[in-house]
């Protein structure tokens, strides 16, 4: 089987690289691994830190290569679907994958202070709730929102123009191929 994705060193340990070139909206990894329990004991330990939330109280702890993909606030890719990792902008062969942690994150229990290096780093990286309008905005018309948030941000408004018909989320990129790569 191909793999996509290597694992390599990077500014923040190691990292997931797109081992070819990725075009937007290309599949790039699913994460997969077993569930978690929002009253599991795992959440005050250090792995804790690495569980990606699936639904209101589950998660899953997933496995290599997904574990290592790290975060930015201007992210190359996004989840959708729940689990799948796909290209949210041109990824060269050779470049760090990474994706908006916020964009899976709704418990109210875990931040993180954020060393992505972009330069619109907003410094914690905290639950999709917290985040801009305008940011979650884009998320959502990506299509890249977990879907338990997603269901909850478009059935009540939280901002002017809100609640979009969850019907009007496309999907992650645009039929003119364009998603932009800022955030």
């Amino acid at each position: 089987m191909r793999s996509d994705v290597d694992i390599g060193p990077c500014d923040v340990g190691l990292g997931v690289f797109a081992a070819r070139d990725l075009a937007p909206g290309e599949t790039i990894l699913t994460f997969r691994g077993p569930r978690v329990e929002w009253d599991d004991p795992i959440h005050g330990s250090p792995l804790g830190a690495n569980l990606l939330q699936t639904g209101r109280r589950t998660y899953i702890m997933p496995s290599p290569p997904a574990v290592l993909v790290n975060h930015s606030c201007d992210p190359n890719a996004g989840l959708v679907r729940n689990r799948t990792l796909v290209a949210l902008t041109p990824i060269p062969r050779g470049k760090e994958i990474r994706f908006d942690y916020s964009t899976t994150m709704d418990d109210g229990l875990w931040s993180l202070e954020c060393r992505c290096g972009s330069p619109l780093c907003r410094g914690l990286v905290t639950d999709f709730h917290q985040l801009p309008v305008e940011v979650k905005e884009r998320y959502l018309s990506l299509g890249v929102v977990q879907g338990f948030i997603a269901r909850r941000c478009l059935g009540r408004p939280f901002a002017p123009g809100f609640p979009l018909p969850f019907t009007s989320v496309r999907s992650p990129i645009s039929s003119s191929g364009s998603a932009g790569s800022s955030v």
